[in-house]
């Protein structure tokens, strides 16, 4: 094979550009496998000057079926680099991974992918093809054999691929189009209000803290006497967390219903929430 055949071969593998294919071949004498070898250390090196850049777009991935469903986000630099093929063919793999893998990181990152190659080695290789910092964040698998999963995903990139995806565990023996209907719409409730617990005594207490805090700082200037003040601090608080504890809040569908009181009318004794995830670019 002339070296001009081989320097095509390595563009098509690697991605990498003309010039830098041309010196891997003379470096390794023609050794194709040699030369793919040269680049990866090449592109680790390049890979690890852009890590120190801003990450802040990407997608959310969702994979698995109703019985065990995972998310994983994935970040990028740009929204151009989101859409890209390379881009959304790495991440699609890599939800299959993750939900094989329960949401473990390590786990996952040293799985390897249909060509053969770990996560850890194939992201450096993305990285250095398309030029931007590329990182995997959060991820998270619910499972349950008694409960069923329902998702939704919000401003759609792809096939299971959003800016905003979610997931809500619904526990019941009850399976009916009524309670498909609550689950989707549910999930889409999630999406718009973004929860931070199930219900208020869940609410993470460093959460509370900070919320108090603020409420103090901004009554402190207002010059009310102590007694009005705490009853205001008090109503305050109690606002917060009705409105950021899923089952308190106003439903998106019907806001004068909370949550909880449509659950209610749904008039399904062993309904409950099991647990929910939100995940959203840039949050």
């Amino acid at each position: 094979m002339k070296d001009i055949e081989k320097v095509k071969k390595l563009r098509e593998a690697t991605g990498a550009g003309f010039k830098d294919c041309n010196l891997a071949i003379k470096e390794s004498k023609g050794d194709l496998d040699k030369a793919i070898e040269i680049l990866r250390v090449k592109g680790i090196s390049k890979a690890s000057k852009k890590m120190s850049r801003d990450a802040k777009d990407g997608v959310i991935a969702i994979s698995g079926n109703e019985k065990k469903t995972s998310l994983i986000e994935v970040n990028c630099e740009t929204d151009f680099v989101a859409k890209n093929n390379d881009f959304i063919n790495f991440v699609k793999e890599l939800s299959e991974l993750n939900n094989q893998n329960n949401s473990n990181i390590d786990k996952l990152n040293k799985s390897k992918m249909m060509n053969g190659e770990t996560v850890d080695s194939n992201l450096i290789a993305l990285i250095a093809k398309i030029g931007e910092k590329i990182t995997i964040g959060k991820t998270k698998t619910i499972e349950s054999s008694d409960a069923k999963n329902f998702k939704y995903l919000h401003t759609v990139i792809d096939n299971n691929l959003a800016k905003l995806g979610v997931v809500v565990c619904l526990e019941t023996k009850h399976n009916s189009d009524e309670i498909n209907n609550f689950g989707k719409q549910l999930s889409m409730h999630i999406a718009a209000s973004n929860p931070i617990a199930l219900d208020q005594d869940s609410i993470n207490q460093s959460i509370i803290d900070k919320e108090q805090e603020l409420i103090m700082e901004e009554l402190k200037n207002s010059n009310k006497p102590a007694n009005i003040a705490k009853k205001i601090s008090l109503g305050k608080m109690n606002k917060f967390k009705e409105e950021n504890a899923l089952l308190t809040q106003a439903w998106v569908i019907e806001p004068k219903k909370k949550v909880k009181d449509v659950m209610k009318e749904l008039n399904i004794a062993d309904l409950k929430i099991k647990e929910f995830i939100r995940f959203k670019i840039g949050e």
